[in-house]
């Protein structure tokens, strides 16, 4: 996956056309409460700005029905949020790749910033093919950038039909910085990893993370079991689970991952449970097998928390895909906290340490330790279907580095 990036192109006097992915959560007022992906998009975005050329974003943003404009899905808070960061007007279209994001680009001058509408306020964006649309898109820049990881194991319009269009046009297709960076941890890592390569999986369901076990059974030294998905291993293994979440479906499948796993896979050896879902329950904390059957598992125990931490604080690599517990309330996320507390203790000592994202970079970003590890994913889907060892076309599509010449 080797692929030249933004850096390698030349951009004055330029218009560079970048994918995005600024579908940043927002409360029910339109206001955004976590802009990360926004500022993760920053340094492609100055790199144009700075060298001389001007720059035309689009992104989704939520789920439109993709029959034109939804006021509840619009780019405007995007785009303000965005001005602040750059310290400079951000232009918005009314549309994506119609007549004012046309006219808009065409008007657009070195060192300005222009942000289309949501890309699936339009039918061609899922569709993928419309040819209509991806001309209205190839036509508006001289270049393309992928900067969007979040959606780069999918083959939308702007994701794919466009790189393509714009390439066969003669004009070049490349990787943003953050797309470079998250392929160089997630799938470097699969290849050629730093050992003891330690994965640590968690979640609520095995079925969410078959091939992803499956595929870090093949490189990993260790895989550390948490959050509900441990129940139903410890449920296949004879193990009493009380009222907790388990998938009775899956526990022959849970049974043939422990046989394949000659040892890999490390299960709890005791949970924090509670009598309710919420944070004033009454708690105890049992072995792994024995919670009673008016209890349920919420978190990984403390003897567990402490030898998870010990294995990640002696590892060279280590991805985090998946919490220990329900971290959202105080008193379960102590499990969590000991996995994040250990992942800075292996960063700092030289470790690489890569958070899946999802649940894992919440929590990471909620405990207020995201700068203090290698790199957290902004890509939830993404970042899966990397780990599952599965190509993408979105990113196949865009140009290769040169061997000969080393360009990026």
């Amino acid at each position: 996956m080797s692929k030249k990036t933004v850096s390698s192109l030349c951009v004055a006097g330029k218009k560079i056309l970048i994918r995005v992915d600024f579908n940043v959560p927002q409360d029910d007022a339109g206001v955004i409460t976590d802009d990360r992906r926004i500022r993760m998009a920053l340094p492609s975005i100055n790199s144009v700005l700075e060298r001389g050329g001007a720059v035309i974003l689009m992104s989704h943003l939520g789920r439109p029905e993709g029959k034109g404009f939804e006021a509840a899905y619009s780019m405007k808070p995007v785009a303000a949020d965005l001005s602040k960061l750059l310290g400079k007007p951000v232009i918005l279209a009314a549309d994506t790749a119609g007549p004012d994001a046309a006219a808009k680009a065409a008007a657009l001058q070195a060192g300005q910033v222009l942000l289309l509408e949501n890309v699936r306020f339009n039918k061609g964006e899922k569709k993928g093919d419309d040819e209509a649309y991806v001309s209205g898109l190839s036509n508006l820049a001289d270049a393309y950038v992928n900067d969007a990881f979040g959606t780069c194991h999918r083959t939308e319009a702007s994701m794919y039909a466009v790189p393509k269009s714009m390439k066969a046009a003669g004009k070049p297709a490349v990787t943003g910085f953050l797309v470079e960076k998250e392929i160089k941890f997630l799938d470097g890592m699969l290849k050629s990893p730093a050992r003891p390569f330690v994965a640590i999986v968690g979640g609520k369901k095995v079925s969410d993370k078959i091939a992803v076990i499956e595929n870090l059974l093949k490189v990993a030294d260790k895989i550390l079991i948490g959050g509900a998905m441990a129940y139903t291993f410890s449920l296949a293994q004879g193990g009493k689970t009380g009222r907790s979440l388990v998938e009775k479906d899956k526990l022959d499948l849970a049974r043939e991952l422990l046989a394949k796993a000659n040892g890999k896979i490390v299960l709890p050896t005791d949970t924090h449970c509670g009598d309710a879902f919420k944070a004033d329950c009454n708690k105890v904390v049992v072995k792994a097998g024995e919670i009673g059957d008016a209890w349920e598992g919420f978190d990984i125990g403390p003897e567990t928390a402490k030898h998870y931490a010990a294995i990640v604080r002696g590892a060279k690599t280590v991805i985090w895909n998946g919490p220990m517990g329900v971290f959202e309330m105080e008193p379960f996320a102590v499990g969590t906290l000991a996995v994040a507390n250990a992942l800075v203790e292996c960063t700092k000592g030289g470790g690489i340490t890569v958070i899946g994202g999802g649940d894992s970079a919440a929590a990471i970003e909620q405990l207020g330790l995201a700068e203090q590890v290698s790199h957290v994913s902004t890509g939830g889907g993404a970042s899966l279907e990397m780990l599952e060892g599965k190509e993408f076309k979105s990113v196949d599509i865009l140009d290769n580095a040169c061997g000969s010449c080393g360009c990026k």
